[in-house]
């Protein structure tokens, strides 16, 4: 039997404060969404920037950490892996979303903090 890997880890920081709700058999997930910046410098020296957002899915445990620890702003480091969900809105078009199930999470230093240089503290890394 062949293996497979899905897997994904990010840096970025928090578009939005964490949403939690409960399922109907009461297990807690909390979602929230990342940004991450991918720059570069073209081939001319001019220098581009492009924001990618990745929507984050947490349960359990780390459902209420995510709640009661993360904020707009954050930086942080979430690791886990993909998913595609698929479903019918209320129009009956079939939409498709892909967001990051989450297996682990780390707040990385104080909101806003960096250096003299402008390079993030991350002193104050917390894991969960």
């Amino acid at each position: 039997m062949s293996r497979s890997l899905n897997k994904v880890m990010i840096i970025g920081n928090l578009g939005r404060d964490p949403e939690m709700r409960y399922t109907p058999s009461g297990k807690p997930v909390t979602t929230f969404s990342v940004a991450t910046n991918h720059v570069w410098i073209d081939t001319s020296g001019q220098k581009h920037s492009e924001t990618e957002w990745f929507n984050v899915v947490c349960w359990n445990n780390l459902a209420e950490i995510c709640k009661d620890h993360l904020f707009k702003g954050d930086r942080v480091y979430v690791e886990g892996r993909l998913q595609t969900r698929r479903w019918e809105d209320t129009d009956g078009n079939q939409r498709t979303s892909v967001e990051i199930v989450a297996a682990e999470m780390m707040i990385l230093g104080e909101r806003n903090s960096c250096d003299e240089n402008g390079d993030e503290d991350l002193s104050n890394i917390q894991e969960f």
